[in-house]
């Protein structure tokens, strides 16, 4: 606005002075007011205030406030009652000039003492320039949205709440760039959706003064139902991971696939871990390899290593439950949480990485039990036990280099990350990318939360979805599934994940989530962390949280899947059309393999 040239001796306000309090919702824009310092004489001067009404409707009654610094005053005043407490000044119309109509202005005056300069001008609580003022600043930005409970045609949105000093009053939620609902609390509830769409969501804030601050950032979610990819030959994939070192402290061999009735029950075996060092893939543990000896009673077909054979230890074993299994496929993992370190220098030059790992996967003692290759990469341009910073495209650039050296007729695929929150790891690396050289991505929806939170809150390490007094937004399955989708890769192309253990606290008093803790419970090969077999008796679960188990024993609390928490997952793993699920690791199960069984008819 401009502003009322200042006479006889006097000077305009400068606007620093005029920038003003909050107001109530839209009266910001309804009015301006105006100073004019008319006469100044020395030991008081005269003062004028000019309101404007600048809206679009009748004003029916104004006020104007004001501070003076200390030692200046309002000594007397006309066309308006001028009120003070301490250094603030209020000036409110009198019975005949309250009302203006659009464009309409009236002034009142006073004589003063003093020779301060009104500042922290307001009308009606609003700005008296129209701007904001210093002490109410407009809300910040919301959090970016999260979706739960996707549906075909539904889905609730979830945000975190914006700041404000006075308060926020509503939030505007959008819809592909049009507003499309104004809702009070964080979250709105999406109906009429079309399946198989992609939508664009973002919130902005609304304070008690009726300003609106920054947008969030953009929610894509694509709903279910559109067109999904043919699943792979067989159905449904159903994966487990084999460790190598298993076969010491843990006694779990290849055969334990068998006895258990596991081995028909799944259609991948992805074995766990070959290491990354000098950006080469390198062998992991050469003597559980290839170089154990397996008497009689431990092998898979009965019949026992001699000293002289080219091939032993569980590369050897796996050869043979492939040749009573013949559509089970292997995978040789490479890297994982401890290796992954190496990473980042392969990234360097990915086509040399590529190459080794060809050789090394397709070597000839060995070829026959290998289809592909896994990588387990914890995490691209992100920190897991050690931080890459090889650049968001690094891991795209891998992919790449593997399926140009593997070709089509072996399998390429990645365990990745499944933090759903917003500017979380699933976001610092090119996974959609990438996603087209993979056959399938292992969403490890697991460990979202554990006792190296010594103190807790107690929380399930792999929710599927959100829940109240979740620790960490984005930290669960759909948001990461959900994540995923919404950066264009088909849910057949991913799977869910499922633990085979539990993770639990110490010290805790409370059954439901959330507790406070002392420290990780007690583990048989690790603090924190124990397997289902031994939980299922030693800590039998007392109740359910966002599609998981817990279980609250003397002061220990655990949380963990059962067969029942299994069959919900992998009926939401059916309803989001996802190609399969998989899960860590196999001796973690009964000797009868009850959880994979649960895997296994959950997915048909």
């Amino acid at each position: 606005m401009s502003r009322v040239a200042a006479t006889v001796a006097a000077f305009a306000l400068p606007v620093a002075g005029l920038v003003a309090l909050a107001s109530p919702a839209q009266a910001a824009t309804s009015a301006t007011a105006t100073y004019t310092k008319v006469s100044d004489w020395g030991s008081g001067f005269e003062g004028k205030w000019t309101i404007k009404n600048t809206g679009t409707t009748t004003l029916n009654s104004w006020t104007v406030e004001w501070d003076y610094p200390a030692g200046t005053r309002v000594t007397s005043a006309w066309d308006a009652t001028v009120t003070s407490s301490g250094t603030h000044w209020t000036g409110k119309n009198v019975g005949w000039n309250g009302t203006l109509s659009p464009g309409a202005s009236i002034s009142f005056g006073f004589n003063g003492s003093g020779p301060g300069a009104p500042a922290g001008c307001t009308i009606n609580g609003a700005s008296c320039d129209g701007g904001s003022q210093p002490g109410d600043a407009p809300p910040s930005a919301p959090g970016t949205p999260t979706a739960t409970a996707v549906t075909e045609t539904s889905l609730t949105l979830n945000w975190a709440a914006a700041t404000d000093d006075k308060g926020v009053k509503d939030y505007d939620v959008y819809r592909n760039g049009t507003k499309v609902a104004t809702v009070t609390g964080t979250s709105r509830a999406e109906t009429g959706l079309t399946k198989g769409t992609t939508y664009g969501y973002h919130v902005v804030a609304r304070d008690t003064a009726g300003q609106t601050g920054p947008a969030s950032g953009t929610l894509s979610v694509t709903t279910p139902g559109g067109t999904v990819d043919p699943p792979l030959p067989g159905g449904p994939v159903k994966l487990g991971y084999f460790t190598n070192w298993g076969v010491y402290g843990r006694n779990y061999h290849v055969k334990n696939l068998v006895t258990s009735g596991t081995a028909s029950k799944i259609t991948h075996i992805n074995y766990a871990f070959g290491n990354v060092q000098n950006g080469q893939c390198t062998i992991g543990d050469s003597y559980a390899d290839y170089d154990k000896a397996y008497t009689a009673d431990q092998s898979v077909d009965g019949v026992a290593d001699t000293w002289d054979q080219s091939l032993r230890g569980n590369f050897n074993q796996l050869r043979k439950l492939k040749k009573q299994y013949p559509n089970l496929k292997v995978l040789w993992s490479f890297g994982g949480w401890t290796w992954s370190g190496g990473f980042g220098q392969a990234a360097a030059n990915p086509a040399a990485f590529a190459n080794s790992c060809y050789n090394l996967v397709e070597d000839p003692r060995w070829a026959d039990v290998f289809d592909g290759i896994d990588i387990d990469w914890e995490y691209p341009n992100a920190c897991g036990l050690s931080c890459d910073t090889s650049g968001a495209a690094a891991f795209k650039n891998l992919m790449s280099a593997l399926r140009a050296k593997f070709g089509t007729n072996n399998l390429v695929t990645a365990a990745i990350s499944a933090d759903g929150s917003n500017g979380g790891k699933l976001d610092l690396a090119d996974y959609a990318g990438a996603a087209p050289y993979a056959d399938f991505y292992n969403v490890m929806t697991y460990d979202f939360f554990g006792a190296w939170d010594a103190k807790g809150p107690t929380a399930p390490h792999s929710p599927l979805t959100s829940y109240n007094g979740i620790p960490v937004q984005g930290f669960n399955s759909e948001a990461a599934i959900t994540k995923l989708k919404g950066k264009g890769i088909p849910g057949s192309k991913l799977n869910l994940g499922v633990g085979f253990y539990g993770r639990g606290w110490t010290g805790v008093t409370q059954d439901a989530p959330g507790g406070t803790a002392t420290g990780p419970a007690t583990g048989t090969y690790e603090q924190g962390i124990e397997d289902y077999k031994v939980l299922k008796s030693s800590c039998p679960a007392t109740g359910t949280v966002a599609g998981t188990a817990y279980a609250k024993c003397g002061g220990n609390w655990w949380s963990y899947d059962t067969p029942a928490t299994i069959a919900g997952k992998m009926s939401w793993a059916r309803q989001q059309g996802l190609r399969g699920a998989f899960y860590w690791e196999f001796s973690g199960d009964t000797a009868g393999g009850e959880l994979a069984n649960a895997v296994h008819t959950g997915l048909q």
